[in-house]
């Protein structure tokens, strides 16, 4: 009797015993579930936030921002003969077709007189990133700026040089003074006078004007917004045609790219705009413009 009780119980235990083992595995496989879900959640909890929307979220008119009277008056001379109502349409400029006002805007103007024709153009961009969270509205205009940078092929400003850059290569020493030079023999001139019919020194040698101006060029601007270039072209000379020169500059200020060009074309063959004006009165408006995005 105790023999056949025990063959009736042991098979009991077994089953309860594989059981138990399979309860077991089971709670083990829902714990490291558990546990591989806490560790994702926690993972994706730690993602950067979106950087904030840029500074501007719209743009200002175009026309306006650039309605200096004196400023246009300078860069825009007034035709002789023209009406009250011809003159404020001259300065008031005309608007470029838009299709989105608050992303990309422009304004116009022309002036023609007798001796040449000016032409101005106003344009504003404000840059938008798509994804905030790989890179801010700034950081776009910043890559738009950029790229015209490098369509004007000027270089991208870079760090300064330290002045212990140069201490790797310590200067020579110092070269010896020449010998002094022997007297002139008698009747000879001396080698700082001017010969007979030389020119004395500061007067220019003949052919050239003295008071042709230096051109300024194509470079990299400070203290205009947050990063600016101005690009100078001057258009080939030929037996007919006049040379016009074209100036323009842009600037960033946050996420907003401004543009300014100016043109000058003279009428007669053999007149050249002189750079430093026409630089020297796109850039005041530029710096006007500047500061109405500060206001």
């Amino acid at each position: 009797m105790q023999r056949t009780a025990v063959r009736r119980v042991l098979p009991g235990l077994a089953m309860l015993t594989a059981l138990a083992a399979g309860a077991a595995g089971l709670t083990g496989c829902s714990g490291a579930s558990d546990g591989g879900s806490t560790s994702d959640s926690k993972a994706g909890g730690s993602s950067a936030a979106p950087a904030q929307p840029g500074k501007y979220r719209s743009l200002p008119a175009p026309c306006r921002a650039a309605a200096d009277s004196k400023k246009l008056k300078a860069m825009l001379p007034e035709p002789d003969g023209l009406t009250p109502e011809q003159r404020d349409q001259l300065y008031a400029g005309v608007a470029d077709a838009s299709y989105d006002g608050d992303r990309h805007v422009g304004c116009r103007w022309t002036s023609q007189t007798p001796e040449e024709t000016r032409l101005l153009s106003v344009g504003f961009e404000r840059v938008v990133s798509y994804d905030r969270g790989a890179a801010s509205d700034d950081d776009k205009a910043k890559q738009v700026y950029v790229r015209l940078l490098t369509d004007a092929h000027l270089p991208f400003p870079g760090p300064a040089t330290t002045p212990g850059q140069g201490a790797a290569n310590p200067p020579g020493p110092a070269a010896s003074p020449p010998p002094p030079a022997a007297p002139p023999a008698s009747g000879a001139p001396s080698a700082g006078a001017p010969s007979a019919g030389a020119p004395a020194a500061g007067t220019p040698a003949p052919g050239t004007s003295p008071s042709a101006q230096p051109e300024l060029g194509s470079r990299v601007l400070e203290g205009l917004g947050t990063e600016a270039f101005l690009d100078d072209k001057l258009s080939a000379a030929g037996a007919t045609a006049a040379q016009s020169r074209t100036v323009r500059i842009v600037f960033r200020t946050s996420n907003v790219i401004v543009k300014v060009e100016y043109s000058v074309q003279p009428t007669l063959p053999g007149t050249i705009p002189p750079s430093g004006e026409t630089q020297d009165r796109a850039r005041q408006l530029a710096q006007a413009l500047a500061e109405r995005f500060n206001e």
